[in-house]
């Protein structure tokens, strides 16, 4: 595969490499931890940890009661980070989940009562139950980390993450996001239903006395510290001119589809970018392949393009348009 393939040195000193690899083994231990408590979602576990890596956000898409606050829940334990949780609802404002400047009568002078997104990971369950409004008061915490109420702005912890969580067949009485807030979010997941056997091994686990709600066993196996070391480690890692081409081609492709209405934005292929680089990392590689680009190509553009009605008619899903993209564009060697 000559040069997109080579293991150029990155440049990280000897301890930088060592915190790296430690960084690397209490990441991949994540998936046993999870494991205690959710049955299956392997993909979905990687995936919210190549968003942690990035320091992305995620959008998490599935049927109810497919363990979608459960895992945020069990991941954030199992990392020792703050995590707090919004129910988007019709009524919610954009100051219930910032904070708001609350008027303290003992000293005569308002102060900043800080909201639920000040923390490490935000869950925001349904987030398009909730309109426009209260919706876009997210956008500058999540672009720019930071919340300015009244023209002053308060930084938010590191890491921050927002995972949101959305039905995908209940559109009554829901706000659907719009392009500039769907494009805010790293990638898309989907929260699959168990299988049969995961899910004999789900209910064999109630019938043993499994709560939920006693995340007790659940152990921190990373922190902060590691996310902090893995993401050097994935600046780091080589991208040969042959691949940051492809990652560019494919998203080119998606904006002359003719089933698609809108194609990718230069932001989503800086993200393709981003999340192929953790997932090299991630696979015990410094250098990305092409191979790395495909493996995240549709998490991370499903959710920035969108179909044309009568493509949509026909059937044709974004995942089913980016799988004939890929086939297509021809990757290097």
């Amino acid at each position: 595969m000559g040069a997109v393939s080579g293991t150029p040195p990155s440049g990280l000193s000897e301890e930088t490499r060592r915190q790296a690899e430690t960084a690397r083994k209490a990441l991949t231990a994540l998936r046993g931890e999870i494991a205690k408590t959710v049955v299956g979602q392997d993909s979905v576990v990687t995936g919210l940890v190549i968003a942690l890596l990035c320091r992305g956000h995620v959008l998490l898409e599935g049927v109810p009661g497919t363990a979608k606050t459960l895992l945020i829940k069990t991941l954030s334990r199992a990392l020792d980070l703050d995590f707090k949780r919004v129910q988007f609802t019709p009524d919610l404002m954009p100051g219930d989940v910032t904070g708001s400047l609350i008027y303290d009568t003992r000293t005569a002078e308002f102060e900043f009562r800080e909201g639920p997104v000040f923390t490490n990971l935000l869950l925001a369950d349904e987030i398009n139950r909730t309109p426009p409004k209260t919706q876009a008061s997210l956008l500058e915490a999540m672009e720019e980390r930071q919340v300015s109420v009244e023209g002053a702005a308060r930084a938010l912890p590191d890491p921050f993450v927002v995972c949101a969580t959305q039905n995908p067949i209940e559109y009554e009485g829901t706000y659907p996001l719009p392009e500039a807030q769907l494009d805010r979010f790293l990638v898309k997941l989907t929260v699959p239903v168990p299988t049969r056997d995961e899910e004999i091994s789900m209910i064999q686990r109630h019938a043993a006395g499994f709560d939920p709600r006693d995340l007790s066993e659940v152990q921190a196996v990373a922190g902060a510290d590691e996310l902090a070391a893995g993401r050097a480690a994935v600046r780091a890692i080589h991208l040969d001119p042959k691949v940051a081409a492809y990652v560019v081609d494919l998203c080119r492709a998606t904006r002359q589809s003719p089933s698609l209405q809108l194609g990718v934005s230069p932001r989503g292929a800086t993200a393709l970018l981003a999340t192929s680089r953790a997932w090299a990392w991630l696979s015990g590689r410094d250098y990305v392949t092409p191979d790395d680009v495909k493996a995240l190509a549709r998490p991370t553009l499903r959710h920035r393009v969108q179909l044309r009605p009568e493509a949509e008619l026909e059937g044709a899903t974004a995942d089913g348009v980016l799988e004939g993209i890929l086939a297509h564009v021809p990757a290097p060697r």
